[in-house]
């Protein structure tokens, strides 16, 4: 059974940086498409970005080009999301999810973890 634990939200001021870290366990990860959402509070869950577990090939939300990264460790199995220059509108409850690649959908999804940037 696939799992996902995600790690490193925390507070940080505007301008400021994170590391959020998605471990994933009970699976063979390279048939699998890894992403991470958010929900900010009132809103509804959004896709952030994406990466393919077998080729690297990432996809960004516009709103976090330039700023977040997303990058793969196979040996580890983990998905980590690098977060620079925050902004207070990044604040949210940020989710790792996981997509079979002949999915269409995210069916796999952490526990979340909040990120919250103050101004």
């Amino acid at each position: 059974q696939v799992q996902l634990v995600e790690s490193g939200g925390g507070l940080v001021q505007a301008g400021g940086s994170l590391r959020l870290s998605c471990q994933a366990s009970g699976g063979t990860f390279s048939n699998y498409y890894m992403g991470w959402f958010r929900q900010a509070p009132g809103k509804e869950r959004e896709f952030v970005v994406g990466i393919s577990w077998s080729d690297g090939r990432t996809d960004y939300q516009d709103f976090v080009k330039g700023r977040f990264t997303i990058s793969r460790d196979n040996a580890k199995n983990t998905v980590s999301l690098q977060m620079n220059s925050l902004k207070p509108e990044d604040t949210a409850v940020y989710y790792c999810a996981a997509r079979h690649k002949l999915l269409a959908t995210y069916h796999i999804w952490g526990q979340g973890t909040q990120v919250t940037v103050s101004s």
